[in-house]
């Protein structure tokens, strides 16, 4: 076995120190009861979950670790930049993008050098969404929201005075660039809850 100089170990323990942080950023989505809103860790865990369960409807052979990898790694630049949610219009896309680049940095630059730079390139590949993973990946980051908004009275489209079209347009190509069959399934679970939302 490898032992790594004690310096790195303390880059280490500081990186997963800094990592408690986002149990304290607060999503819009709330959890299925209802009885709060969900935070950006559990976000992540739930959507490796998600991955582990359901690669094997991806559009494309993927590898599920990877898939988990990108899902744990994708979010935790809301640390430094905050959350930032699909209904939110806030016209302001460059200075996120900025502002979330600056923060994969300095939080994955926390690490030994190899370790961040292997993170970092994690981040960047989920972002630009081109790889079979990347594109499953932010697949189930659509489907995730989506699913809860459907369990828990329209969630965030409640609250936002989201529209079934904008629904449809808004996690539509997503889910579906990268899995097909859970689009079709996900947009029949949005048709219903807008029906039995219009006749209530």
């Amino acid at each position: 076995m490898t032992c790594l100089p004690a310096d790195q170990i303390a880059q280490q323990l500081a990186f997963l120190v800094e990592l408690d942080r986002l149990k304290s950023i607060v999503r819009q989505s709330p959890l299925i009861n209802q009885s709060r809103k969900e935070n950006s860790a559990e976000h992540s865990w739930h959507l490796s979950m998600f991955a582990l369960v359901l690669s094997a409807h991806a559009k494309d052979v993927v590898d599920t670790l990877h898939v988990v990898k990108l899902l744990l790694v994708h979010d935790i630049v809301e640390i430094d930049a905050g959350d930032h949610p699909i209904h939110s219009v806030s016209g302001h896309d460059a200075l996120i993008a900025e502002a979330e680049q600056q923060a994969a940095e300095r939080i994955f630059g926390l690490l030994p050098q190899h370790q961040g730079r292997e993170m970092l390139e994690l981040w960047r590949e989920f972002e630009a969404a081109e790889t079979p993973e990347a594109i499953f990946a932010k697949a189930l980051d659509r489907m995730q929201p989506l699913l809860i908004n459907t369990l828990s009275n329209g969630g965030t489209w409640t609250e936002n005075g989201v529209t079934q079209r904008q629904v449809m347009e808004r996690y539509g190509s997503i889910i579906a660039r990268g899995s097909p069959s859970l689009w079709e399934v996900a947009s029949e679970r949005v048709s219903q809850f807008f029906a039995a939302a219009a006749s209530s």
